[in-house]
């Protein structure tokens, strides 16, 4: 009889851990850091956009939601990313959408224990041109986060920023 309980209990718990994988397995949590409302700005200090970044999909999925600051050509550019631990690649993976049109894909990713790093596969930058992006967020000791988005047209060699931001927790208001 306490066999018949045991085995019971173990299949309960079974069956509610894969009923939520993702809240269990610590693989996806190793993006929470970047959870939250933040004011995101660029190394002179100007506020370059805002973006809430939260658990969907039964934390499966890390979902940003970005604003920029700013007005350029007449559009307020805005996006989504989709960040996800791939449990069968065993890598971080962020999916890239605005409403300029534009998309990007890392499918490469992984925690080094100092920050997140995307990278994408090589396309075409050119007609003579191939190119890598790569995406990089690092917790600092302060609580805010540090997104470095780099480009190589080297296969790697040299990596040119094109665009560095400090995301701060957005401050409450009353």
């Amino acid at each position: 009889m306490r066999f018949l309980v045991i085995l019971l209990l173990l299949a309960s718990l079974s069956a509610a851990a894969q009923q939520h994988p993702c809240e269990k397995d610590t693989m996806y949590r190793q993006f929470d850091f970047w959870l939250g409302e933040w004011e995101a700005f660029s190394p002179n200090h100007t506020k370059a956009g805002d973006s809430r970044i939260s658990r969907i999909l039964d934390g499966c999925v890390i979902l940003e939601e970005w604003t920029s600051a700013s007005i350029s050509q007449g559009l307020r550019y805005a996006g989504k990313s989709y960040n996800t631990w791939n449990n069968t690649t065993k890598q971080w993976q962020q999916t890239w959408v605005d409403n300029a049109g534009g998309s990007t894909e890392f499918l490469m990713g992984a925690w080094d224990g100092e920050k997140l790093q995307f990278q994408t596969n090589p396309f075409p930058y050119s007609t003579d041109t191939m190119a890598t992006r790569r995406l990089s967020f690092y917790p600092l000791p302060d609580g805010h986060v540090r997104q470095h988005g780099e480009i190589s047209k080297n296969n790697g060699k040299t990596w040119l920023t094109e665009y560095d931001l400090l995301y701060k927790h957005r401050q409450k208001t009353n």
